[in-house]
């Protein structure tokens, strides 16, 4: 969209002391975080965006998601829940959307221009207080909502055990790729607290050296 400003993007204030903390606690955090240099989480644009973008990207792939989202985008002034409400279906198929995520998008505007979610209470609120109202939406469950508390609010502690790549990251930097169960993880992840999101991250960047950003 011309004229639209680029995202500024933010850095968690805690980054450098969490990688101390967990090169001096983890054998294999020690070995993975020198790797990645100054490489760190980073933050852009607001929740509603991140939230809508997530159910855009859901089973299709990264550029598939990526050529939706971009003619989503384009179908409102400006992407707020409520210009979202006022848009025609018809145009939102056009961009590519099936019926299902069209309801789903339309939900998570409902959800925020009502005010049934807290934005402006979150910073106060935990972890599971906002997963609780984030999978009340529709098309958005509990891993949806990890993604956006690692990524959109950079809480320090998420550890998402339903995430298929931190299970496979375990299982080959810990476990010498053997299967690993959620309480494997979880003993792990002791070790990582109170910087779970933060072990993750290199856990995923071990995987794919290309860092993800919400």
């Amino acid at each position: 969209m011309a004229g639209a400003k680029e995202p500024v993007l933010v850095v968690p204030d805690y980054w450098e002391e969490a990688c101390r903390h967990l090169m001096k606690k983890d054998r294999v955090m020690k070995r993975l975080i020198p790797e990645f240099g100054d490489a760190c989480l980073q933050s852009r644009g607001d929740a509603f965006t991140t939230l809508a973008r997530s159910i855009v990207g859901q089973q299709i792939s990264v550029k598939a998601a990526q050529a939706v989202w971009d003619r989503f985008a384009r179908l409102p002034r400006r992407m707020t829940p409520s210009a979202v409400l006022k848009l025609k279906v018809d145009d939102m198929r056009a961009a590519g959307l099936s019926a299902r995520k069209i309801e789903y998008l339309v939900d998570l505007a409902l959800h925020f221009d009502s005010g049934a979610i807290h934005v402006s209470q979150w910073n106060a609120m935990d972890d599971e207080a906002i997963i609780a109202e984030l999978v009340a939406i529709r098309g958005i469950g509990r891993w949806t909502a990890e993604m956006f508390l690692i990524f959109h609010l950079m809480r320090p502690n998420v550890l998402p055990l339903d995430d298929v790549g931190l299970i496979s990251g375990i299982s080959k930097s810990y476990f010498s790729g053997d299967p690993v169960s959620r309480s494997d993880a979880r003993e792990v992840a002791e070790a990582w607290q109170p910087y779970c999101s933060v072990a993750t991250w290199y856990i995923w960047r071990s995987l794919d050296p290309l860092p993800v950003a919400y």
